[in-house]
Parts: structure tokens; sequence; C-alpha cells
């Protein structure tokens, strides 16, 4: 396979490997190159080239948008393929973003389905993913057994072909009953908290939860049980923004860990642990004076 590299540039590692492993599973053989911020991306662009760059916007040091304007400033990196991998969606930061020059942009929460078309895009208009595919093809012996099969090159090219028997009509699935309800005590209550937020999940799933707890490294959140679980381990971006003064905190994370609000198994409300990621010292801040401000709980509200 034709080698093509690829920086990843993220604060967090946890959203680096995500990444990385999405990357190597669909691409093997691809060279992954990785910096904590923009400043040490810069540093590292100073000295090489790569084919690819994927990029956060919120990060310390330098961001991604002013990373963004100095590649486009350098003869080296200026058609380079940029993608900014982030959860500032809003319609300002993308008209910002595609005025500085990006090429193609990832909302956070992201699957790997997302990141891999994407990337295969970006390849695909440069050239690069025309070529891995070509060098990647298997070769053809003269006997016609291929050049990298090692059962052919043990037998000579001669191995017999067993074919797998036919697998047997799988039978037909029962179509599920509807389930009567466990109790047919009324419906509890919404568990209050120190305030309210919004889940973004890679499915694209959007919940609104109740925040239990807060402290910076993670959130207890409370959910309404749905028909399918978020899957633990699972990237998602929490918004929490602040009424009266219109702050807006979209912090990036994943799901690591799911139980049951009430202690039974039709439990109506389920309980969250959200760890952040981030490592953005204006995210800190925000979460420091959201923590301070735990009393005044009636001026948050859900994010957009």
């Amino acid at each position: 396979m034709s080698k093509v590299s690829v920086l990843v540039v993220d604060d967090a590692t946890f959203i680096r490997d995500l990444v990385k492993k999405g990357l190597r599973d669909h691409f093997p053989g691809i060279q992954i190159d990785e910096a904590v911020n923009g400043r040490k991306a810069q540093m590292l662009l100073s000295r090489q080239s790569v084919d690819l760059i994927l990029c956060d916007w919120e990060m310390p040091e330098m961001s991604g948008l002013e990373l963004l304007s100095w590649c486009r400033g350098q003869e080296m990196h200026k058609t380079t393929p940029f993608i900014m991998v982030t959860s500032r969606g809003d319609k300002e930061n993308v008209v910002q973003a595609i005025q500085a020059g990006v090429s193609d942009y990832i909302g956070k929460p992201f699957s790997n389905e997302q990141l891999i078309t994407k990337v295969k895009k970006a390849l695909s208009r440069t050239g690069k993913l025309q070529a891995m595919a070509a060098s990647s093809a298997p070769k053809v012996l003269s006997n016609g057994a291929l050049a990298n099969d090692s059962l052919a090159a043990l037998t000579g090219g001669k191995a017999e072909v067993i074919k797998a028997p036919a697998p047997a009509p799988a039978a037909a699935t029962p179509r599920p009953q509807p389930v009567e309800p466990v109790s047919s005590a009324p419906a509890a209550a919404a568990p209050s908290g120190r305030g309210q937020g919004r889940l973004r999940l890679s499915s694209g799933a959007n919940l609104t939860c109740v925040i239990k707890a807060l402290s910076l490294k993670e959130a207890l959140l409370i959910i309404k049980r749905g028909d399918v679980l978020p899957p633990v381990l699972d990237s998602a971006v929490l918004d929490l923004e602040q009424g009266e003064s219109a702050e807006t905190a979209r912090l990036n994370g994943y799901l690591h860990a799911i139980a049951a609000l009430e202690p039974k198994p039709d439990s109506e409300w389920l309980q969250l642990t959200f760890k952040f990621v981030d490592q953005d010292p204006q995210k800190l801040d925000y979460l420091s004076r959201l923590i301070a401000r735990g009393s005044a709980q009636k001026h948050f509200t859900p994010g957009a």
C-alpha cells in the first residue's frame, strides 16, 4: 500500500485514540502522527509535509482555526486537505472555517462511518485514495495464484479449493409481542438536579438530561429511559448554556457508565457517568464557574 500520512490534532487523548483506531482499522499501514494542540502541530508541519490534517477547533496555545490559517499561508501546506473535527456546528463557525480555507468538516460526536467517509472524500480529491487502492491490489501469478496468498506459496499455487456448504435457511424470527407494564403505579416525577443540559450522541440522538452532579472531570446525568440504551464508551458532546449571560459550553467526552436510577428492573430513569476529555483552559474555567454557581440552579437551560 502506498504510504499515506495523516496528522491528528486534538488536546483530548480519547478523541485522538478514537480517530487513530478508526483510520488504522480501515486503512492498514497508514502513517499517523499526532499533536496535542495547534502549536505542537505547527512545529511538526514546519519540518514535514502530510497528506491530510484532522484537527480540533478548540485547543490551548493555538486553535484549529489559527493552525488552518497558518497552513494556508505556507507553500508546503497550501493545498493539504484540512478537516476540522469539532463540536462547533454553528453556521457562523462553519462560514468562518470555510473562509479560512477548510477542506471539510466533521461535527462531534461522530461515528466511525462518518469519519471514514470524510477521509475517503478528502484523499480521493488528491488522488491518494486511488493510489492506495492500486498499490494494495493483489498480484496474480502465471498459474493463477495470488502472490500474497500464503497457502498458494506453500503448495505452488495448486491448492484445492474447497467450497463451504451453503448455510441452512434461517428460521423466521418471531415478531416481538408488546410487553405489559410491570407495574401499574403512576410514572415517577422527573428527578431534580443542578440544572439541565443536552447530550448529543454519535448516533445522532439528542437527549435532554438533568445534571445531578458536576466536577472538572465528569458529570452525573439523569435521562429518561428510551427504547435504545446509549452505548458505553461512545463519544458524545454535552451542551450547557447559562441563560442570563448566554454563555455556552460544548464539552466533549464519553459515556463511562450507565446505571438504573431506581433499584428495580423497570426503572424509568437512568444515571449516566459522562467523562470529560477536553483540556482547553477556557472550558475548564467555564466548568469551574458552573460548579461555583451550583446554588443558582434556576439559571440553567438546555443547550441548543
